[in-house]
């Protein structure tokens, strides 16, 4: 399957998930999905190593782009179920903590995009499931203690699902910019 046809797929994924579904988590779940599928577009048609190119002054590519929101969609969706615990210790990073995030953010050797849009729908695909399922929005959890967090502060998995459809669309934004650097090739307009 190419790049494009996983991206395709992924976009009719977040659609089943979402059509049984009324009211809160139907809208939750398809501002996600416009999110999702508004950066995955950016990836049209280009090869490998296209998505590993950095076009901007920034160090961040399209398949950095697409892992990294894997990635944080992946974590956020633990922490609804697991609390705290489902992220990194953020006040005891060690020089190899900080390597690997940054590494989150370009396709490294070996890596492909179809390969990472892959990860990305079934990662979508797992919360879309949960959120499907959840017995309340409105269960809060303690966020972990770091340093861009209130201290004692907690989130719902509603608030959490509005950080993530934000976080999504900021990164569909830059993933918009790296690919009209690239070739010209806009997501809209």
């Amino acid at each position: 399957m190419t790049a494009s046809q996983t991206a395709n797929a992924a976009t009719t994924i977040d659609t089943a998930a979402t059509a049984a579904l009324t009211g809160e988590r139907a809208d939750l779940l398809t501002a996600l999905a416009k999110q999702r599928h508004f950066l995955r577009f950016t990836t049209r048609d280009l090869t490998d190593e296209q998505a590993g190119l950095r076009t901007t002054a920034s160090a961040l590519c399209l398949g950095g782009l697409i892992k990294h929101v894997t990635s944080v969609e992946r974590v956020w969706a633990r922490f609804i179920v697991e609390g705290p615990s489902a992220f990194p210790d953020f006040m005891n990073w060690t020089e190899a903590d900080l390597a690997a995030r940054a590494d989150e953010f370009r396709l490294l050797p070996g890596e492909t995009l179809a390969g990472v849009l892959a990860a990305y729908a079934e990662v979508a695909a797992r919360t879309d499931e949960l959120v499907a399922t959840l017995p309340d929005l409105g269960a809060t959890q303690p966020l972990p203690k770091a340093p861009w967090f209130e201290p004692g502060a907690e989130y719902s998995a509603r608030r959490v699902l509005m950080h993530l459809v934000a976080e999504t669309a900021q990164h569909a934004g830059h993933a918009d910019i790296i690919r009209e650097s690239l070739d010209g090739a806009k997501s809209m307009g």
